[in-house]
This record gives structure tokens, C-alpha cells and sequence, in this order.
């Protein structure tokens, strides 16, 4: 046992939850820093501050793991609430759609008139690619197939 003047490694995480992803993980890291004689030093949250993982200290670290076990429940918990209530209200996450029915219908007109991909394109906004896209998905969508692009 060293001295308690003597230096000794320190294991330092910004929150407990860094330091494993569930109470098994957090309990071996704490053996494991005990069999090296080694601190925690926890920067920010709740359990803020620095640890010896031996005696008295084990037993404060299991218990700070299972409390950041069931932090993290909760968060999970709360996440999914929270994407069901999003989706209720008709939020589905993601990037907005880069071509709305206005624009798909611009650009079908100005396909049947014959205008080059690339002009529809710089007047609507977008990228070639991404109209190419678009016209295919609606091609596929109403006539069964793809027309073949421009030459």
C-alpha cells in the first residue's frame, strides 16, 4: 500500500458514463483500477470529483454506477418518448425533401417541353443529380419504369 503523500495515477473522465456503457462494465473498470492502484477523477455531473476504488471507496463507485445506470435508462426513456410524441405530431426527423410538389410539377412541364435537365435544374435551385433523382422516383411511381435520361 503506498504512502498517502505518494503520487498515484489518476483515471480521468469528463461524466461517470464515459467510463462504461452499463454497471458490469463500470464495476470492471473500478476492479481494474483498484488492482493498478489507480484514482477516477469524474470532471462534471452530479458525482464530480476524485475516487479511490478500494475499501470504502468500491463501495461508493458501485453505487455511483448503478446511479449512472439508471441516469441513462431514464435518458433512454425519455429519448423515445420523446421521438414518439415528435412522430405523433407528424415530425419524422431528417432532411427536409429538396424538391416539393410545386417544383416536381415545374420541372415535368419543363421536361415535356423538352428543356435540358441541367437548365431545369439551375432554375429551380437544385442539383442535377438531385432532379434526375426525383424524375425517376416519380417515373417509377407513375409509369411502372424509368425513362431513360437525356442525351
Amino acid at each position: 500500500m503506498p504512502s498517502p503523500t505518494s503520487v498515484r495515477p489518476t483515471l480521468t473522465v469528463t461524466m461517470l458514463d464515459r467510463l462504461g456503457r452499463n454497471m458490469v462494465e463500470l464495476i470492471t473498470s473500478a476492479q481494474d483500477l483498484a488492482e493498478r492502484d489507480h484514482r477516477l477523477e469524474i470532471l462534471t455531473g452530479p458525482l464530480a470529483g476524485t475516487y479511490d476504488p478500494q475499501g470504502a471507496g468500491k463501495v461508493l463507485f458501485v453505487v455511483f454506477a448503478a446511479m449512472a445506470e439508471v441516469e441513462r435508462e431514464f435518458i433512454h426513456e425519455r429519448t423515445l418518448i420523446g421521438l414518439d410524441t415528435a412522430a405523433a405530431n407528424g415530425n419524422h426527423g431528417g432532411r427536409p425533401p429538396a424538391i416539393d410538389g410545386d417544383m416536381l410539377a415545374v420541372a415535368l412541364r419543363r421536361r415535356d417541353a423538352e428543356e435540358s435537365v441541367t437548365s431545369i435544374a439551375r432554375h429551380l435551385g437544385i442539383g442535377r443529380s438531385t432532379l434526375y433523382r426525383t424524375l425517376a422516383a416519380y417515373d417509377e411511381a407513375i409509369y411502372g419504369e424509368t425513362l431513360p435520361p437525356e442525351k
